[in-house]
């Protein structure tokens, strides 16, 4: 392992944030050490959907997975029953069928706890190594040197439509039970797509944007792989409709959200726009957003 003892938090881009709960804690009120393993396990989880994997179909379409062949934990000092604790995590060195990641765990600036955990890309059904594939070696170098790890690409249902539907039918015909009928209509064959892939070139996000009616454009369809939610992929396929709505003329974007993603949408600046309603039997609201102000962030 290395010297943990220069460990700093501007060390990692990647954290993973938790509270320390009453069950984790020993008779000494401080973590239990065994615990410590599981929150970097846990930060490990996010750090793959940092890189925009969703982790299970991400392994098939590489031809392997990963598997634990060390793990080291170095104590400094403890974490106490509902300490805000933050886990960084990085991937420091990639061999031919190995990776290392080192963890380090804070509290605020103060270090407490760093791990390195070794891992070995192998086949599945046999478990023997084979090497990392050069798409995850790239993936993995690129994350930690800043790199983006989704891009946006707009264009036709002849383009896009065989692996936009594809997300689409995973997320609301088998996730949310909307029936098939509804979800397929006449629009999509004429209006402008956006899907968000990631490095390895899958699908996770994805969203449409309507002609404009009287000024007011409309998106529609939005899906993100419900492995990768809260990840900016969702914001960024709407930044890109946006923009297309603004420099075709358009004053006023419109969608139909569903009342879970009520605040998503407040966040990119949109605002309810008349009563709710139902769709499919999920309940909705009208939201719209001026393309006059500024742009939203990503």
């Amino acid at each position: 392992m290395s010297d943990t003892t220069a460990i700093q938090r501007k060390d990692f881009r990647f954290f993973h944030r938790l509270r320390v709960r009453w069950a984790e804690v020993d008779m000494q009120k401080i973590v239990f050490n065994a615990h410590y393993l599981m929150y970097f396990d846990t930060a490990v989880a996010d750090y793959w959907r940092a890189l925009a994997l969703p982790y299970e179909e991400a392994m098939h379409a590489l031809g392997g997975d990963l598997y634990v062949r060390k793990a080291t934990i170095d104590f400094r000092a403890s974490a106490r029953m509902d300490d805000v604790l933050d886990v960084g995590m990085r991937c420091t060195r990639i061999g031919n069928s190995s990776m290392v990641f080192e963890g380090g765990l804070f509290r605020q600036d103060q270090f407490l706890v760093g791990c390195e955990l070794v891992y070995v890309f192998a086949d599945p059904a046999t478990q023997t190594s084979k090497p990392v594939p050069a798409l995850l070696r790239e993936v993995l170098t690129g994350y930690e040197a800043g790199e983006r790890m989704s891009t946006v690409e707009t264009g036709d249902w002849a383009t896009l439509g065989e692996d936009a539907s594809a997300l689409r039918r995973a997320v609301f015909i088998e996730e949310q039970n909307i029936p098939e009928a509804m979800e397929w209509d006449e629009h999509d064959a004429v209006v402008l797509h956006a899907v968000a892939r990631n490095r390895i070139g899958q699908v996770i996000a994805t969203g449409r944007l309507l002609p404009a009616e009287n000024g007011v454009s409309h998106i529609g369809r939005m899906a993100v792989h419900r492995n990768l939610r809260s990840g900016g992929h969702g914001a960024a396929v709407m930044q890109v409709l946006e923009d297309a709505a603004r420099a075709r003329g358009d004053s006023v974007v419109a969608l139909n959200a569903q009342r879970s993603a009520e605040r998503f949408y407040e966040r990119l600046g949109y605002v309810p726009h008349g009563d709710g309603f139902e769709e499919a039997g999920i309940p909705h609201v009208e939201m719209r957003r001026s393309l006059l102000s500024s742009s939203s962030s990503q």
